[in-house]
Parts: C-alpha cells; sequence; structure tokens
C-alpha cells in the first residue's frame, strides 16, 4: 500500500478522500477492532514498538537503530523484529546480511542487520522468543507493526513527519492512515516528531494535552562533504523520495534531475541503464539512499553501476541527547511493571 500512496493523500481532503470515506470508515472500524481485541503474548524481555500512525516514510528505521545503538551502549543487546515488507520470506528467518537480498528478507532488515539479530517474520511471537532464546537478547525493537502485532507492546513511540504530518486525515483507502487516529492514540505511549514543519503540529498539541511525552529528532545527512558542490541525478524508492532530494541540497549538493520511483522498488537493468545513460549525457553523477543501495545489492546491475553510485547515509539525530535514553527507560520501566503484575 504504501508504495502505492496516492499523492491526494498528502492533500487537503478532495472528492476522492470522501467518496473513499464509508471505505475509510469500514476499514478504520475493522483496524480499530483488531487492534482492540488481538491476543497480545506477553514476551520475556522489554518490547519497544517504533511505529507510525500512516503509511509511508516517516524514518522509523533509522530512528529503530539509533535506539539500538544507545540501547547496546547501556549494556543491553538489542534484536529487531521486522515483517521483512517486500521480502518473500513467509516463515521465520534470521537476516544474514552477508547473504540474503533484500528480494527475499526485503530492505529494512538488511539495514538494521548491520546494527544487532534480525529476525524476519509474520508471526512476532516466534521471532521474539527467536531473539531471546537463541541469540541472547534481552531488548527488543519491532520496526512497525503498532497496528497489527500479537505481542505486548511495552512502550509504543509513534513517529510522524514533520512535512507530511497525517496527511489528509482519512484512513486507507481515502488516506495514509493505517488506523481511526483516536483508536491509535489509545496505545500510544509517545510520539517522535521527525524534523521540520508545522503539519503535525496540532497532533502534538493534541498529544501533549494528554500528558504523554512528545520528542523531537531530524535526519542528518553523512558525508556531505561528498556531495557539496556536485551535480546529481538523485533517483530514490522510498516513501517521500522529495525528502532524500531535499537532503541532498541541504548539505550542498545540486540535484539536477530527479527520479521517484515507489516505495520498496526493485529496479529492473533497463531502468538503471537509463539512469546511467541519463547521467552521464547530463554530465551528473548518481546518487541514491541507503535503503535502495540494499536493494541493489545481490541483483542484477550494469556493470560498474555500484562503483559509479554514490550513496547517501542518513542517521537520527535526537534534539536531546538524553531521549534515547529516557525512552530505553521507560520501556525498561513498563517492562518492570509488567513483570511484577503491575
Amino acid at each position: 500500500m504504501a508504495s502505492e500512496a496516492p499523492p491526494f493523500w498528502w492533500e487537503k481532503p478532495d472528492w476522492r478522500a470522501w467518496a473513499l470515506w464509508p471505505l475509510s470508515l469500514s476499514y478504520g472500524a475493522i483496524a480499530g477492532y483488531r487492534m482492540k481485541r488481538a491476543p497480545r503474548e506477553k514476551i520475556a524481555a522489554p518490547v519497544l514498538c517504533v511505529g507510525n500512525f500512516t503509511v509511508g516514510g516517516t524514518g522509523k528505521t533509522p530512528v529503530a537503530i539509533a535506539l539500538a545503538k544507545r540501547a547496546g551502549k547501556m549494556g543491553l543487546k538489542p534484536g529487531f523484529l521486522s515483517r521483512g515488507h517486500g521480502g518473500t520470506f513467509g516463515e521465520l528467518h534470521v537476516v544474514d546480511a552477508q547473504h540474503d537480498s533484500a528480494r527475499h528478507v526485503g530492505d529494512e532488515p538488511l539495514l538494521l542487520a548491520a546494527h544487532a539479530p534480525v529476525v524476519v517474520t509474520r508471526n512476532r511471537a516466534a521471532g521474539a522468543r527467536l531473539l531471546v532464546e537463541k541469540h541472547g537478547c534481552d531488548f527488543l525493537i519491532m520496526d512497525d507493526g503498532f497496528q497489527s502485532a500479537h505481542i505486548h507492546i511495552d512502550y509504543a513511540l509513534l513517529v510522524v513527519d514533520a512535512r507530511y504530518g497525517l496527511g489528509n486525515g482519512h484512513v486507507i483507502p481515502g488516506g495514509p492512515l493505517r488506523a481511526r487516529l483516536y483508536d491509535q492514540l489509545l496505545y500510544a505511549d509517545a510520539i517522535l516528531k521527525m524534523g521540520e514543519g508545522s503539519a503535525a503540529d496540532a497532533l502534538v498539541r493534541r498529544v501533549a494535552r494528554s500528558g504523554r511525552p512528545v520528542f523531537e529528532a531530524r535526519a542528518r545527512p553523512r558525508g556531505g562533504e561528498a556531495v557539496e558542490g556536485r551535480k546529481w541525478l538523485a533517483f530514490a524508492g522510498i516513501g517521500h523520495p522529495g525528502k532524500f532530494f531535499s537532503s541532498v541540497e541541504e548539505i550542498g549538493g545540486k540535484v539536477v534531475e530527479k527520479r521517484p520511483f515507489p516505495d520498496h522498488h526493485f529496479y529492473q537493468e533497463d531502468e538503471l541503464a537509463d539512469l546511467e545513460s541519463a547521467a552521464r549525457k547530463a554530465g551528473l553523477e548518481l546518487i541514491t539512499t541507503a535503503k535502495d543501495a540494499v536493494r541493489l545489492q545481490g541483483d542484477r546491475v550494469p556493470a560498474g553501476f555500484m562503483d559509479r553510485l554514490h550513496v547517501l547515509e542518513i542517521e537520527t539525530v535526537f534534539d536531546s541527547d538524553h531521549m534515547p535514553e529516557r525512552i530505553i527507560g521507560q520501556t525498561l520501566e513498563a517492562w518492570g511493571r509488567r513483570k511484577l503484575g503491575v
């Protein structure tokens, strides 16, 4: 669904959103019912869910990576749970970053696997048990799954993009919301506002009035000196390609040509050849995201393409360096209460 998100989802509600309102109403009611009634298995480890209210890219994966890094510095052994969106594995699978391909496990799990053990499975309870029992993980981070996971979540951190917010505020298929906002807020422990912008301000005020924490962070590109002052053909198959193009320009690169693709897009050889040819003719260099780059690994690409491709790495920077410890600490406290039956 995210890869096919229509542009009108991110604009003021128009006739298309209202025409789909009956379907959105039905979808939202079912999603809300499942959130309330789903059996939640309690895992023998704290579970932090990094989710979002909407489909599309809000920056969950870099946030999950940042939290895993900080958990490791706190003496914990984190592990990731992922459904592996875009991959083909239907059974329980531990990601092997050296041998697995994005076509099999999905692109996000490959990015996560560079930092901690990752289990890809729709059965997150089974994946959680595997991480705890076989890999010794004592802190589990669930990348997505807030609306659908059948395990007990000790702390739910929902990421919202400051530029896009909740889009038109309608539920799928009339808008990007995965369930009614009210139903989602019932189970959210905090929100994380990513980046600059005012689209999420109303949500921030609503959450703040409820007494729940509102954290802020931003995506920071790494290696800007290699991008600055150069002319680029930038391409990206992520939830919001425009964010990537802006990132390149913010660190001094000149994006002469922009090529957006659907989220989780797997490139065909002719598409890559076309990108390379267009860049060469215009005297441009090629640049893409780390998420796109892992999808290219192990695929058939034109000879020398990867050598000529620049990959822009992104990291999450919290507005306060103590925020990750606070989020992890509150997850551990919730888990402690759970163990005591409080």
